[in-house]
């Protein structure tokens, strides 16, 4: 092999990165599970590790790296991995029309609106372009026309300078285009700071390409009901007044002397750490007053007032806490409400955003601590809880600079606004408070006011860096136009399962490594011992990657890692297999090394560049889990081929120039199918028959007994519920039948879990249905269920008891995803027929390989239908991890075939001289034993996945192992005979006596 030298730099780089972007998952690790030790088994456990981690999280672990750096550098674990929360939100359309049209009255608008929503039921068009149509057809049934651009629709004074009531219909339509866009992106800003102010650690937000649905997944987030209410409510941006420190600091002294009572009363001590009391010198000689040495202090030891408000000085900023305290600080002013008494009775107390580098002067705070910790205003309103201004008075917020250069936010009001916003500046220039500007209950900034400001022109300055300040522009332009977000499709697991999940991953990955690794050794003695070292280094360079490239680990992408183990020795078997071909012909180590490499070539790329495309495609559709399998599917496709040309060759290399023997063989598999002289084509007719029968069994059972859709493709809730006993599923559905109506019950692993599955108002918005249902769930199981078992222990899932896991998809969005399913598989399909034809010339090969990829699914397919029914204690449904099943087997199937095919085209034209049904024969019989030895292997890895595997990934590997089995009878019995049948009589030429002959003999090999 030429270039050896680079081969090895690349090489140890390739290992190096990878061994760096993993380093980083294990510090962060062997932190976590420091604090786990330190902490030890308590009832608040999660609280008091997070303090242990944001006190250590600036040290150094190990050369200089500490855990706050590696812990945003980790390999990222999914919510089936991990637990946690994934929602699919939908922002209205139609609430962004009615806010640029300023609710309008208008009846042909009003009209154009509800047919919309009856035409979005039956239709793949956006709302937005059924809007349109809509408008139009409203528009033709009545009297004169009314435009877009009319007075009072979008010509209106929102939207004056931008629409004027001379545009035609499209100009408007485009600028509508573009504010939704503007709109959802805002509304994307919005959602991405409250997953920030949540504190979920590597959450997962994406807009689905250009639509108004945005994916959230929160990976360790527990409070599900918390999850869901932060995400779905409506961005709102208010101005307030601020209240004084000498008005609103007594109400504080208050409540920790009142919670200093309870306790007292109670005879309960608080155990403050050191890092607290700490805190506490941050106050100063000015709170001598409101506390004593060594005593407890509730609410001030995890919350400072701001010192310079006891020097009478004018501050906007009331107090200041830790982030992971300002949740236990809400609970205790919620909770003492009725101590707010005169001028402050009906003020909120709202958190700011994080302190900047230019606040720690101000506050004593150290430079390491800056990021951890916000500030509290306290703000005037009524008791209706009004603010002084509404943001819907916005007309647009952009980011600019101030005049020294410092990145800020301009904001331009309308009329109204303007003079609202005169009147409020005017009030704060004589009291000398502030004016807090608050999106979704959040101070982003407090500016004081010299004077009346007029104009409707203000801006918002700070310690903003550029990319800040657009974000915040951004964030304040959702102000203007308020949408709804619906819940679309969510799913829930609990943390008890996601560590399952972990465990028996892991579990499978390590025995179905091992497996191969002692197969390989069997089979190829030491050549298999260097595919081995290939296969260590190929694993090593997926995890590598995924962490380098900030992907997420999930279950399903495990289950991708664990089939690369499989498929990735394929490589190496066509390398192995071919090398022992060129040593029967008499070449020697060197040279049957090096033709060995370099014929298997062509095979080796071909069979992985058409799993690659099927890859791609289901990246490309999938959502979610899939999408992960198909990411670690895509990079172990790619180290494979980098692994098996180069690490094996090198390593082979290595040996035979120390004057090792590799035989590529044992002594008990030298002569295992050597000589094979199997006569294919002479049983494809019998084939034919077993096979037609199969397709039209299978196709009979389709038509009649379909297939059981899963939640995916028909919308639906499933709850995972696990009991501490052995429960009855026909006794279960009966007592759930009574008030849900259609149910679904199955054991779900074992019989003491169930997946119950409904469509019980599944078209009905809000959370209060998936309360409702949790709520009747409870009921109906109570005597099930745990002794002394609470609701919110149930739907919390605690213990591992309850409802551990629950998915929710709307039938919109299945709609969706049963399209892009469908799209995804015929896509693949033509993309492979294409790229077989471009490789191969002949249409007759590409023929042949789609026609035994339509035998290997529709044989998956009547499998599933024949089953539908059966409790089988794995899902059979047919969701979107089928449909990655399914194209993973045409993916594996064509692998199969295009092997063969590139030996057929490699005999055709080395042995001019033989009947074309000779070379057919032989190209099969040469390539049986890779076609076997790589189904062996994927079959150890499936099975081993299967028996050992999660349950909630059981019927996606059941539909790959029949895949498998099917996909390699296929490439044998139906693409090549396919491919021979339409070739040899035509495209060759050959005579008719001449087939006959040929097809009458047994080849030998």
């Amino acid at each position: 092999m030429q270039n050896k030298g680079i081969v090895k730099l690349f090489a140890f780089l390739f290992v190096a990165v990878s061994v760096y972007q993993l380093s980083f998952t294990y510090i962060a690790n062997k932190v976590e599970n420091d604090a786990a030790a330190f902490v030890g088994e308590v009832a608040n456990a999660d609280e008091l590790e997070k303090k242990y981690l944001d006190s250590v999280g600036g040290e150094s672990v190990i050369a200089g790296i500490t855990y706050d750096y590696a812990k945003k550098r980790v390999l990222n674990k999914g919510l089936d991995l991990k637990g946690g929360v994934n929602v699919t939100l939908q922002i209205s359309t139609k609430d962004i029309l009615r806010g640029l049209a300023n609710n309008s009255k208008n009846p042909v608008f009003n009209q154009a609106l509800a047919k919309a929503d009856k035409m979005q039921t039956n239709s793949d068009d956006t709302y937005l372009e059924l809007f349109f149509t809509a408008f139009d057809d409203v528009n033709a049934n009545g009297g004169t026309p009314t435009p877009l651009a009319s007075t009072d629709i979008f010509a209106n004074k929102s939207l004056d300078g931008t629409v004027s009531a001379t545009m035609t219909n499209k100009e408007v339509q485009s600028i509508l285009e573009r504010k939704l866009d503007e709109s959802i992106e805002s509304a994307f800003e919005v959602i991405r700071k409250r997953i920030d102010k949540f504190g979920v650690t590597q959450p997962n937000i994406q807009r689905e390409g250009k639509s108004a649905r945005i994916l959230v997944e929160l990976p360790g987030a527990k409070d599900v009901e918390r999850v869901k209410k932060l995400l779905s409510g409506t961005a709102q941006l208010e101005f307030y007044e601020t209240h004084t420190f000498s008005e609103a600091a007594q109400y504080l002294i208050a409540v920790n002397s009142k919670l200093k009572e309870e306790l007292a009363a109670k005879n309960v001590t608080t155990d403050t750490k050191e890092e607290e009391a700490s805190a506490d010198d941050l106050l100063g000689a000015e709170n001598d007053s409101i506390k004593k040495a060594n005593e407890p202090n509730p609410l001030f030891d995890v919350m400072q007032l701001n010192p310079y408000g006891f020097q009478g000085q004018n501050v906007r900023q009331l107090a200041f806490a830790k982030v992971g305290d300002t949740a236990k600080i809400n609970g205790f002013l919620n909770g003492t409400k009725n101590l707010r008494t005169g001028v402050i009775k009906n003020a909120k107390y709202r958190w700011g955003i994080l302190f900047s580098a230019r606040d720690k002067a101000g506050f004593g705070i150290a430079e390491d601590d800056i990021n951890k910790y916000v500030p509290l205003y306290a703000l005037k309103s009524d008791r209706e809880g009004a603010p002084a201004m509404l943001g819907d008075v916005l007309t647009d917020a952009r980011q600019q600079y101030t005049q020294v250069g410092d990145a800020a936010v301009g904001l331009s009001m309308n009329s109204l606004g303007a003079k609202q916003w005169e009147e409020l500046t005017g009030n704060v220039a004589k009291q000398g408070n502030a004016i807090a500007i608050v999106l979704d209950d959040v101070v982003y900034s407090a500016p004081g006011a010299s004077q009346a400001i007029s104009g409707g022109q203000t801006e918002i300055s700070g310690s903003f860096t550029l990319n800040e300040a657009k974000d915040l522009a951004n964030v304040l332009r959702a102000g203007k136009l308020p949408a709804s977000a619906d819940i679309i499709a969510s799913a829930e697991v609990g943390p008890s399962l996601g560590q399952d999940a972990i465990d028996s991953g892991q579990m499978s990955f390590m025995l179905a490594l091992l497996m191969v690794f002692v197969w390989m050794i069997f089979y190829y003695g030491k050549a298999g011992l260097y595919a081995n070292i290939a296969l260590a280094l190929n694993i090593l360079l997926i995890f590598g990657i995924l962490a380098g490239l900030g992907a997420v680990l999930t279950l399903p992408g495990i289950a991708g890692i664990i089939l690369t183990i499989g498929m990735s020795v394929d490589a190496n078997v066509l390398i192995f297999e071919r090398i022992k071909e060129e040593l029967a012909l008499g070449k020697s180590q060197a040279e049957a090394i090096k033709d060995g490499f370099s014929n298997a070539l062509s095979s080796i790329l071909d069979a992985n560049v058409t799993t690659l495309l099927t890859a791609i495609i289901l990246f490309i559709f999938g959502t979610g889990p899939i999408q992960g399998f198909a990411t670690t599917l895509i990079i172990g496709i790619m180290t494979s081929l980098f692994t098996a040309i180069f690490i094996t060759r090198l390593l082979v290399d290595w040996s035979a120039s120390k004057g090792a023997v590799l035989p590529f063989s044992t002594g008990a598999t030298k002569n295992i199918m050597k000589n094979m002289a199997i006569d294919f084509l002479g049983k494809r007719k019998l084939m034919y028959i077993i096979s037609g029968v199969i397709v039209l069994a299978s196709l009979a059972s389709l038509f009649t007994n379909g297939l059981n859709e899963g939640i995916d493709f028909v919308g639906g809730r499933t709850f995972q519920v696990k009991f501490d006993k052995n429960v009855n599923t026909t006794e279960v559905s009966e007592k759930l039948t009574k008030v849900l109506g259609s149910v679904g019950v199955k054991t779900y692993g074992g019989d003491d879990q169930l997946k119950i599955s409904t469509k019980y108002k599944i078209a009905e918005k809000g959370l209060a249905v998936d309360a409702e249902i949790k709520e009747l769930l409870y009921k109906q199981l109570k005597s099930m269920l745990p002794a002394g078992m609470t609701f919110e222990q149930f739907k919390k899932g605690e213990n591992g008891q309850g409802i551990v896991s629950t998915m929710k998809v709307g039938p919109t969005i299945a709609d969706d995803i049963k399209k892009d399913s469908l799209l995804a598989v015929f896509g693949s399909l033509i993309v492979v027929f294409l790229y077989i034809l471009m490789r191969f010339k002949w249409w007759q090969f590409s023929l042949g390989a789609v026609a035994a990829v339509f035998h290997d699914v529709i044989i998956v397919l009547g499998i599933f239908s024949l089953t539908k029914g059966l409790d089988l204690g794995f899902t059979m449904e047919i969701d979107q991890a089928f449909i990655a099943a399914i194209l993973t087997v045409i993916g594996y199937s064509l692998n199969d075939t295009v092997v063969v095919f590139d030996r057929i085209r490699e005999y055709f034209n080395n042995h001019e001289d033989w009947p074309y049904a000779k070379t057919v024969n032989q190209a099969l019989n040469s390539t049986l034993s890779r076609t076997l030895n790589t189904s062996i292997t994927t079959l150890i890895v499936l099975g081993t996945i299967f028996i050992l595997g999660s349950e909630s990934i059981r019927g996606f590997i059941f539909a790959l192992i029949i895949g498998v089995i099917v996909g390699t009878y296929s490439s044998l019995f139906i693409a090549t005979p396919v491919m021979f049948d339409t070739v040899g009589n035509k495209e060759l030429k050959r005579d008719k006596k001449e087939e006959e002959e040929t097809e009458e003999e047994v080849v030998a090999a």
